[in-house]
């Protein structure tokens, strides 16, 4: 009787979802990663990235169903390698950055798509807009790091590497509306690529 226990409860140990504190959780590396941005001015696509953000990502791929990410993105930090334009950005007419220093994305659900392919649907936050978005992702790979190699990266056991596209409308998120400039020479569509390196 008490072997049979035992085992019922062991199944059922096994069968219970894994926690979020279980998961692995990664420090994201800034200096090899990114959140870069490309959108057109009439048809030339400019591109552009944030210099200063935040990451928390809690992942296994044996577990994707209970991964979590929430990014934090100075909205000050915007770089597009023109300082009038960088500063025209950051202003009322576009983000408004004084205002609304951040944006932010906190995931609340994580779906495996196959062959290394996933979607984090989230709540993205930008100005005083907070809409529900799909962010599709891929894991680029995991590798050990020979323990020779570990004190280069503070004791880390193993690299990992995710990318991420999502296109957004900047017009949902109040992002330059209400002049012609806005409207008319920079384009609605922004498209929007994370690349992010991580180690644990």
């Amino acid at each position: 009787m008490r072997r049979t226990f035992t085992l019922v409860a062991l199944a059922a140990s096994l069968a219970l979802p894994v926690a979020a504190a279980d998961l692995i959780t990664w420090n994201v590396d800034p200096a090899h990663s990114a959140v870069a941005f490309t959108v057109n001015h009439f048809f030339t696509p400019v591109k552009g990235h944030f210099r200063d953000f935040d990451i928390d990502l809690k992942f296994d791929p044996e577990h994707p169903e209970a991964a979590s990410v929430e990014a934090r993105i100075d909205v000050a930090s915007i770089d597009t390698g023109n300082e009038r334009r960088d500063n025209h950005l950051r202003s009322a007419d576009f983000f408004d950055a004084a205002t609304y220093p951040t944006i932010t994305f906190k995931s609340s659900e994580v779906r495996e798509i196959g062959n290394g392919e996933y979607v984090a649907v989230g709540d993205l936050t930008i100005k005083d807009v907070t809409r529900r978005i799909e962010l599709p992702f891929r894991l680029l790979g995991v590798r050990d790091l020979p323990e020779q190699m570990r004190p280069m990266f503070g004791g880390a056991e193993q690299i990992a590497s995710f990318r991420a596209e999502v296109e957004i409308d900047r017009n949902d998120f109040h992002v330059g509306v209400g002049n012609w400039a806005a409207t008319l020479v920079v384009g609605g569509k922004v498209k929007i690529e994370l690349v992010v390196e991580a180690n644990h």
